[in-house]
């Protein structure tokens, strides 16, 4: 009679094979990393005897959950932003957060403490995108799971690579160091469309197709990214990214919410995995994906929790739930996505996805001995009703839970026995976890009190300080305002015309006056909107004075084009004031003496006022060109007979707030 390692006896084996074979009184055998053999107790216990056997009775025995997709060290940002919408929460928080304080020591400890979580979970593979990935590895190595992982590639700098280059020799080098070891499957993960230029996709396509390895990224996740890609490339994401070749390599698409028909069928063509993610989608608020459509055309869909920071767990016992639940609203039926498909997204599918059904995701000979034993007598699951024999399916994806998971193996080793790990020291790990939660709170709270470095942190600013010399004068009409160009000194060297959205948000910090978000809409001779531009204005309290007669020289202003919505920087800056004012100006740049002056002619629309504005000013870098330039506005002015006592040196922050 053979000798094996471990038989697990007396379970209801839950196959989650192609036959979906389910064995009340099952057991099965286990020879090193290996399933050898599966059957009844009775006939195993015939055919076979073992150093360890295992019993399991009022137990499933049920293949390691697959864990689709996630970012398994963000473990150590969970909770640390929540409630915010997608953009924000990644460019506000994380992305600041993570160029601080992720190095190779974070990814460790925030891998470890994941692998733990998993553990406990059921999970006995995921599918990893991050950064440091060869920390990754090591630190899944040595909690003795199964994964895949993906070293983030992006299009600017990231915590590991001061460019897209070095990330992906990085990641070159970490494929060559990790392939073929039994647990670990290197892959490339160029983070997503948006994060990457053409040309990285192409890079990161050849060189998965090279090595053939997993392509792990982000798809069509929101509407905005499709509208953008629609906007930007002419078409949705799929097409867009099958145009950069990327569709050839061995692809898992994160996410794919907002994938319409065509999009589906290109992806089932090209036998793309998809991980669904239902809590962190709910969570970000970027809807629910066409999971039963997925399924109806024969696309491979896994579950996955997505990272901590996002979800905000790594149980994929309730994202099992959660995606039964949530299809069955989405379709308005309650047949779409039974427990049983379910718990196979979860398993045997999830495998699929991930391009290792090989390996893993079903109990079956010659797979590897990926297991997890769940409790089925907690008060939760009773009572048992036996005259459906798959109503096993429903206790396990409706009413069983991450505790009860009791015991369980990945590649044939404990790393879990009466729920206590077998691996891990958690007690040391979250003992280190909070002193990394204390600096980052510091970190952050200490970002929050200065405006100017929460704009730095996320990229839209640069250090460079705007000095500009200005004065304003109420006029009744244009005309009166537009003498000034009749100066015989004064020569006009460009013209425009636009409509100006003003948005300030005012701060009570003592470091900041104000951030001005502004959108000119440039218009034609008609009076049609023909270009667009947006910008942010940064202004520090403290930093004007008047120089010769009340002329204003403001200092400190740093500019940069605002490359993301309104909503975006008015969630983000939580402002103590808000105020929005909408203007029409006609500008004038022009020469006078050889310095370089701006004519503009203000009309308020918003709040409304019964007079024009004319405002002149000129940018300068020193205080002796700022006089040269205040003598030469005041000659301008005086042409115009305007007396001092007429200057306007408020901004029109103050002036809109001002009954006329």
């Amino acid at each position: 009679m053979p000798l094996a390692d471990i038989i697990l006896t007396h379970g209801t084996v839950v196959t989650m094979g192609q036959s979906y074979t389910i064995i009340p009184d099952g057991a099965v055998v286990i020879q090193s990393d290996t399933i050898i053999a599966i059957g009844t107790s009775e006939q195993i216990a015939r055919e076979y005897q073992a150093t360890e056997t295992v019993d399991c009775r009022g137990q499933a025995i049920i293949p390691g959950l697959i864990n689709a997709h996630t970012h398994v060290p963000m473990t150590l940002l969970r909770g640390l932003a929540d409630d915010r919408r997608l953009d924000v929460w990644l460019i506000g928080y994380m992305m600041p957060t993570e160029r601080e304080f992720v190095n190779p020591d974070f990814v460790r400890l925030g891998t470890l403490l994941g692998c733990a979580e998993m553990i406990k979970s059921g999970i006995t593979t995921f599918n990893d995108m991050y950064y440091f990935e060869d920390s990754v590895a090591a630190a899944t190595v040595e909690a003795g799971l199964r994964a895949i992982c993906g070293q983030t590639v992006l299009k600017y700098p990231t915590p590991d690579a001061a460019s897209y280059e070095e990330s992906l020799q990085s990641c070159r080098d970490f494929i060559i160091k990790w392939k073929g070891h039994s647990l670990i499957i290197p892959a490339v993960a160029p983070h997503a469309p948006y994060t990457c230029t053409p040309e990285i996709l192409q890079a990161c396509a050849s060189l998965a197709t090279e090595f053939d390895v997993p392509l792990h990224i982000h798809i069509s996740e929101t509407s905005l990214e499709v509208l953008e890609s629609r906007k930007q490339y002419g078409m949705p994401v799929v097409p867009w990214v099958k145009k950069q070749g990327l569709l050839d390599a061995r692809v898992i698409a994160a996410h794919c919410v907002h994938v319409d028909d065509g999009e589906m069928h290109t992806l089932k063509h090209h036998n793309i995995g998809v991980a669904h993610n239902p809590t962190s989608n709910l969570k970000l608020a970027s809807g629910i994906a066409p999971v039963r459509r997925m399924l109806e055309l024969g696309l491979k869909v896994g579950i996955g929790t997505d990272g901590s920071a996002s979800n905000n767990d790594l149980d994929l016992f309730e994202e099992t739930r959660l995606a039964a639940l949530i299809a069955k609203v989405a379709t308005d039926d309650p047949t779409t996505l039974p427990a049983k498909i379910a718990l196979a997204m979860a398993t045997n599918i999830g495998a699929q996805a991930l391009h290792i059904e090989h390996l893993t995701g079903s109990i079956e000979p010659g797979k590897r001995a990926d297991l997890a034993i769940v409790d089925l007598e907690k008060l939760h699951n009773w009572p048992h009703f036996n005259r459906d024999p798959e109503a096993i399916y429903s206790r396990l994806v409706y009413a069983a839970k991450s505790s009860d998971v009791q015991h369980v193996l990945c590649n044939g080793q404990w790393l879990m026995r009466d729920r206590q790990l077998l691996t891990i020291d958690t007690e040391t790990l979250t003992h280190q976890a909070s002193e990394i939660a204390h600096k980052i709170d510091v970190f952050l709270s200490t970002r929050e009190n200065n405006i100017l470095s929460k704009l730095l942190a996320i990229g839209e600013l640069q250090q460079e300080e705007s000095f500009e010399i200005q004065v304003k004068v109420r006029v009744e009409t244009t005309e009166q305002a537009q003498q000034i160009l009749d100066h015989p000194g004064v020569s006009i060297t460009k013209t425009s015309h636009y409509r100006q959205h003003d948005t300030y948000f005012g701060f009570t910090s003592p470091t900041a006056s104000y951030i001005r978000y502004r959108e000119d809409d440039y218009l034609d001779e008609r009076g049609h909107v023909y270009n667009l531009r947006a910008r942010l204005t940064f202004t520090e309290d403290g930093q004007k004075q008047e120089i010769d007669k009340a002329i204003l020289l403001s200092r400190s202003r740093y500019i940069s084009p605002a490359t993301r919505p309104l909503r975006f920087y008015r969630e983000y800056f939580q402002a103590q004031m808000e105020h929005t004012i909408v203007k029409e100006r006609w500008r004038w740049h022009t020469d006078y003496k050889g310095l370089q002056i701006y004519i503009n002619i203000d009309q308020m629309i918003e709040p409304p006022q019964d007079c024009y504005y004319l405002e002149i000013k000129s940018r300068t870098w020193s205080l002796s060109d700022a006089k040269e330039k205040a003598n030469a506005i005041l000659e301008l002015l005086a042409y115009l007979g305007i007396q001092e006592s007429a200057l306007v040196t408020e901004e029109y922050l103050t002036l809109s707030q001002t009954e006329h």
